[in-house]
């Protein structure tokens, strides 16, 4: 998960911004369609972010079912928290800080897992998925979505500083490269893929509502100072992408990889 280092409070807000736009939206619902959540089910979400698939899913499983967010980041906890705390929300929430790596969750606890733009941080990959295993019960289900940045595709007219800005946001990363290694890792920790699928987030044009443009802040933000970047360069980038919109050249386009699984039942 990422680290308090990565998120303040104020890239905390960016970062539920980035999530509220109709490109995320999209996201969650097919996250929901292929978790096809019962009523009734224990869910965990590792890697809650702001909550808002946290209060999907408790609408998902009912009155009867509950859902488990955890992050470790505390003002990812407390937007979570504050987003679920009315009713009937709050009976079926608990919202935990903690660690990807060592869950603090009883084994075979939960029916469903799902872990979005989680993992692609976790530098101990292999403690994360053995600790999803192990809290899954047989038979249960997960649902992993990562990001490789190797296939984003981003016009520049300035290619060069382009470059250098997406390989200073790739320092951001434990793996940017996740989803290419992904399905052998997965199956080392005991899991058996059921199905895998390609959710592309396409920006064909410079629009203040989008994946791309909200997320630039961010990216700004972050790499000021890596490879080299003064904050003049960083300005530059961002006004070119800005003229790139105005000129109608603007695109933008980023393959997320969903993975859906089982825990066997042996």
């Amino acid at each position: 998960m990422p680290s308090g280092s990565v998120f303040t409070d104020t890239a905390a807000r960016k970062l539920e911004a980035v999530y509220q736009t109709p490109d995320v939206v999209a996201q969650r619902r097919e996250t929901l369609r292929a978790l096809a959540i019962r009523p009734g089910e224990r869910v965990l979400d590792v890697g809650a972010g702001p909550g808002l698939l946290v209060a999907e899913l408790a609408q998902a499983v009912g009155a009867a079912g509950h859902v488990t967010g955890l992050d470790s980041n505390p003002h990812m906890v407390a937007r979570t928290r504050q987003r679920c705390a009315g009713q009937p929300l709050a009976q079926r929430v608990t919202v935990l800080q903690g660690d990807a790596t060592a869950l603090p969750l009883a084994d075979a606890s939960f029916d469903v897992a799902v872990s979005t733009q989680v993992y692609e941080y976790v530098e101990d990959i292999r403690s994360a998925l053995v600790e999803l295993y192990r809290v899954l019960r047989p038979g249960g289900r997960a649902l992993i979505l990562d990001t490789d940045w190797d296939s984003l595709v981003w016009h520049a007219a300035d290619r060069a500083r382009m470059r250098r800005v997406l390989d200073a946001w790739n320092q951001r990363f434990a793996d940017p490269h996740l989803p290419a290694t992904l399905a052998a890792r997965l199956r080392a920790a005991g899991f058996a893929i059921t199905r895998r699928a390609v959710l592309v987030l396409f920006n064909p044009e410079y629009d203040p509502d989008t994946y791309s443009v909200t997320n630039s802040e961010i990216i700004a933000d972050f790499v000021v100072g890596r490879q080299g970047l003064t904050s003049e360069d960083v300005r530059d980038w961002a006004d070119e992408l800005r003229q790139l919109g105005r000129e109608e050249r603007y695109f933008f386009s980023l393959n997320r990889y969903l993975f859906l699984l089982v825990k066997p039942v042996l």
